[in-house]
């Protein structure tokens, strides 16, 4: 990306208002018919994730450029986590990326902040990948970015510890499991409980869902609701066979623990398919268990990774050409391939594990993406913490509601 207050003191100082991007020049004559895209030479830089997500880029940018020889792209590695708060500090000075990606729960701080273009092409776009994707890039009636993957989580079962017949379909029989098959350094059932991502399945009994079915009710949190309460009630007995401490089962812990075959169940997402096949482990994936009085799977969080058009590009066309392209068949099969992410469209991949998580996504809501989701993290983590270290339930659900609240 130009830098673009310098360039604006180098014309001043010439005495020239130079318009446009790139050379500086508002020539816009040399145009191709992809809407409107420049037919110079130009470099696009790309923020992404390293461990995979970073291979996929720069394997799809020389695609690309094969398509599009005079535009190149270049892969700068700033984690899924960091872009939001980085592109806010560089993009108005000038350096950040002309495309980043971002979880779809950052929209709102996004779209309120000024920091990301529209979706070009939208109605296509929306055609092409998956609903949910789509729900989950759309501010206030308007979509935003080009979702590279679908996300969600689902019940990893270790087939070693526990026949496909047996998986429990509902808590009450994952606890009974449990209980039966946890002792010493052996677990019938883990997940990474001080997590809020995972927690608020607890949360989803009888339609329950966070800021509302919209997702955008800041008055109504729903969290600390009698369906939330009643059902981080089965969380927390959870707790009484399982018998750890909330610190001792963060991700990296319990990642290990199924990876080392310590656990016959564990609620992880499509990100660790390749570590557990890697550790040779033989699992299956299958939905979620139904909480009690619900006979379908609980809901889980979905989500889209979003690649997003800078709203400080000089090349707004040829960065939404380029994420547009990677939402292409080929390229989703090429990303599943690289990261083992669940694609955003409807193509059939070669895994027996996606399956599980697609039928997962049909029980699974978006993460809310309006600007009060940034306080739902730190808050709904400790509080999960402490139910599971057996807090009063009410108390800790209603800190998270005024924690949401707050202004």
């Amino acid at each position: 990306m130009v830098k673009k207050l310098l360039a604006l003191l180098m014309a001043v100082s010439l005495g020239v208002i130079a318009v446009g991007c790139g050379n500086g020049s508002d020539d816009k004559s040399g145009t191709d018919d992809k809407g409107g895209a420049s037919s110079e030479e130009i470099t696009l830089t790309v923020w992404e994730s390293a461990d995979g997500p970073d291979e996929f880029i720069k394997q799809a940018g020389e695609k690309f450029t094969e398509k599009n020889p005079n535009i190149k792209i270049e892969f700068v590695n700033v984690e899924l986590g960091d872009t939001t708060g980085q592109i806010a500090l560089d993009g108005p000075a000038g350096v950040g990326a002309d495309i980043f990606v971002a979880p779809h729960d950052k929209l709102g701080e996004l779209v309120s902040g000024g920091h990301v273009l529209p979706t070009e092409n939208a109605d296509a776009v929306k055609s092409a990948v998956l609903e949910s994707t789509v729900k989950a890039l759309t501010y206030e009636g308007k979509m935003y970015g080009y979702p590279v993957s679908a996300e969600t989580y689902a019940l990893f079962y270790n087939k070693a510890l526990i026949d496909e017949a047996n998986v429990p379909k509902t808590f009450d029989d994952l606890k009974t499991f449990a209980a039966e098959n946890t002792k010493g350094d052996q677990y019938g059932f883990l997940m990474d409980v001080g997590n809020g991502y995972y927690t608020i399945i607890f949360t989803t009994s009888e339609n329950n869902r966070l800021f509302g079915d919209s997702g955008t009710d800041t008055e109504n949190t729903n969290i600390n609701s009698e369906a939330s309460i009643e059902g981080m009630k089965v969380f927390q007995d959870l707790s009484k066979v399982i018998k750890a401490p909330a610190a001792d089962l963060g991700t990296e812990i319990t990642d290990a623990a199924f990876a080392s075959g310590k656990a016959a169940l564990y609620i992880s997402g499509p990100w660790n398919i390749k570590k557990f096949q890697d550790a040779g482990i033989d699992f299956g994936v299958t939905t979620l268990p139904s909480l009690p009085g619900n006979d379908t799977p609980a809901a889980s969080f979905s989500g889209a990774r979003g690649m997003f058009v800078s709203a400080y590009t000089d090349y707004p066309k040829e960065a939404a050409l380029f994420a547009e392209f990677l939402i292409s068949e080929e390229m989703q099969k090429l990303r599943f391939d690289i990261t083992g992410a669940i694609p955003s469209i409807d193509v059939k991949v070669d895994s027996p594990y996606i399956a599980g998580f697609s039928q997962q996504l049909e029980h699974a809501f978006p993460m809310p993406s309006i600007p009060e989701m940034g306080k739902y993290w730190d808050a709904m983590n400790a509080a999960s913490a402490n139910i599971w270290g057996g807090a009063d339930i009410k108390t800790e659900l209603d800190n998270v509601d005024k924690a949401l609240k707050a202004e």
